[in-house]
C-alpha cells in the first residue's frame, strides 16, 4: 500500500474460503509500520471459521449484521447487530454463523502481525 495511510476498500483482496471471507484493511502487511490489524469478516448461513486461537494478540470482533455463536473457550455466547467479544490472547474461539444470512463482523487485533493457531477438533 505504497506511502498513504489511507486503504481503499477495493485496493485489498478478498481472501475467500468455504465459509465466507475476510478482507485485511490494516495489518503490517498493508501498512508496514502498522501495530493493530483490523479486518471484515463475514461468514455464510450454517457455517462457521476454523477453531483457533491468537498467541500474541487481543482480539475484539464486532458484529455488524446478523447473528452467530461465538465459542469462547468452554463457553458459547450469542451475538447479534452492535455486540462486541474481547478474546484475550490465547483462548480458543470460533463464530458460528447460527442465522439465515451472513454474519458480517469488524475483527480487530493488538499487534500488527496477527498470528493464528489453528485447533483440531
Amino acid at each position: 500500500m505504497a506511502d498513504s495511510p489511507v486503504t481503499r476498500h477495493d485496493d485489498v483482496a478478498t481472501d475467500a474460503f468455504p465459509w465466507g471471507g475476510i478482507k485485511w484493511v490494516c495489518s503490517d502487511k498493508v501498512h508496514a509500520d502498522a501495530e493493530q490489524t483490523l479486518g471484515l469478516v463475514f461468514i455464510n448461513p450454517g457455517e462457521q471459521n476454523p477453531v483457533h486461537y491468537h498467541p500474541n494478540c487481543e482480539e475484539l470482533l464486532y458484529v455488524i449484521s446478523g447473528t452467530c455463536e461465538h465459542r469462547y473457550g468452554d463457553e458459547s455466547y450469542h451475538l447479534t447487530a452492535g455486540d462486541t467479544i474481547c478474546v484475550p490472547r490465547g483462548v480458543i474461539h470460533n463464530a458460528i454463523n447460527s442465522g439465515w444470512e451472513p454474519v458480517r463482523m469488524l475483527v480487530s487485533f493488538s499487534d500488527g502481525d496477527r498470528q493464528t493457531v489453528m485447533v483440531d477438533e
